[in-house]
């Protein structure tokens, strides 16, 4: 009865007049719409397919940007995975993104082909295949060949594509489900909790998963608490990164307003303050703030579509470079436990890849290399040892102790602090 109350109040002071507060949240809404049609317009490297599923969930559209942009994964993406698949190389979750941003835009996915060994098959065959050799490994070596984020993917990408998932690979997520493996170091992982129970709830809509139903069900109720409990005081679910998927899921179990309405506000929240600055971010949110999930894709028709999204044009104003600098101690943690100290100033507000740059260039000892992914940059490989991700390694990365939810080109330097880069495994 208390936590209904507090929700009731916190929900209360965070709105005025109805009619305010919707037009408030309609420009929240807006806001994020006109951001992400701006990253298209920006984004030189290869297509999101996370931006293009959120563009095409939304409720107001630009077509003619969404349509290029549309042309564009079916090249440059396309192209992408058809490397990776080349060279044998697991591409289980950027395969279902592109699956499920092809089918947002209702584009006949039976045209789609990728070709290994002079063999030609569409799109859905070889995710399914992918699939296969993700249970396989689980079945060999307890754990995907990529992640359970990525197999919860692919399991939603097939489901919501009218594919029946294979029992034994449903069966797989709901084990790792009843076994708490969602985790990303030693903490859980909110992101995979959320994409399983979005995963799992289309194979029980769609009616295919005879086998265990009660498993099921269990591993469902299990998801939801899971995400119920993650809640933070502040309203998010696991940190502000994790709270769009996680409400999606939500949305997606068809939970009841008050299991979700604090979180939404405090995604709000949130993008009138300018947390939500990456596109992977800004592309999870805006489903769950129109109050839809990844599961919505089954009902696109691409009809009626309001089409009155525009961008105007903005005047950037020049950022005056600061003078004020703050220290920043970086520390290296080896995979053998070796540690090394370095220390710099940087200009206030650098982001921790410009600060790794600065100390580069210092010429002390200290040396990095970056690959690119869907986020932005990561850190692969740090005075040349490397943390990959075949060897189930990552470099983890604290400030004061404190774990980074934001990567290194986005996390700014705000104060002195120690930030502390460690490999890690999971």
């Amino acid at each position: 009865m208390l936590f209904l109350v507090i929700i009731t109040l916190l929900l209360t002071c965070a709105s005025g007049s109805p009619r305010v507060n919707e037009e408030a949240n309609l420009q929240v809404l807006l806001s994020l719409n006109k951001d992400l049609l701006r990253f298209l317009d920006s984004h030189d490297g290869v297509p999101n397919p996370s931006v293009h599923l959120a563009l095409r969930l939304s409720d107001k559209h630009n077509l003619a940007k969404e349509t290029e942009h549309l042309n564009k994964m079916k090249n440059k993406l396309h192209d992408d995975i058809q490397s990776s698949l080349s060279n044998s190389q697991a591409v289980t979750g950027i395969m279902a993104l592109y699956t499920l941003a092809l089918k947002a835009s209702c584009y006949d996915l039976t045209t789609i082909t990728f070709t290994i060994s002079e063999k030609t098959d569409v799109l859905l065959t070889h995710l399914k295949k992918q699939m296969e050799q993700e249970k396989d490994n689980i079945a060999f070596s307890h754990r995907p060949l990529t992640n359970y984020y990525q197999y919860s993917l692919g399991v939603l990408a097939l489901c919501t594509s009218g594919v029946r998932v294979n029992n034994h690979v449903s069966n797989k997520l709901i084990k790792a489900t009843e076994d708490e493996l969602f985790k990303h170091g030693d903490s859980e992982s909110i992101d995979t909790y959320a994409m399983a129970g979005m995963a799992l709830q289309c194979v029980k809509d769609a009616g295919s998963h005879v086998h265990n139903v009660a498993e099921l069900c269990a591993a469902l109720t299990q998801i939801k608490q899971k995400l119920l409990d993650s809640r933070r005081a502040d309203g998010h679910l696991g940190n502000e990164f994790s709270t769009g998927l996680a409400v999606q899921a939500l949305l997606a179990m068809e939970s009841p307003v008050l299991d979700y309405a604090v979180s939404m506000e405090a995604i709000r929240t949130g993008v009138r303050a300018n947390v939500y600055h990456n596109p992977m971010a800004m592309s999870q949110i805006l489903p769950a703030l129109y109050q839809k999930s990844y599961l919505s894709v089954r009902n696109e028709d691409c009809l009626n579509e309001d089409n009155t999204l525009v961008l105007e044009s903005i005047d950037l104003e020049a950022v005056k470079p600061t003078k004020e600098k703050v220290n920043v101690q970086v520390e290296v943690v080896t995979f053998s436990g070796a540690k090394a100290l370095y220390s710099l100033d940087v200009p206030k507000g650098s982001t921790l890849l410009e600060a790794l740059e600065l100390l580069k260039g210092k010429n002390v000892g200290f040396t990095f290399d970056v690959e690119t992914s869907l986020w932005g940059p990561f850190l692969s490989r740090i005075n040349g040892e490397q943390a990959r991700q075949i060897d189930r390694r990552y470099w983890h990365l604290s400030s004061d102790g404190s774990a980074l939810s934001e990567g290194i080109g986005d996390f700014k330097i705000e104060h002195s602090q120690r930030i502390v880069i460690k490999n890690t495994g999971y």
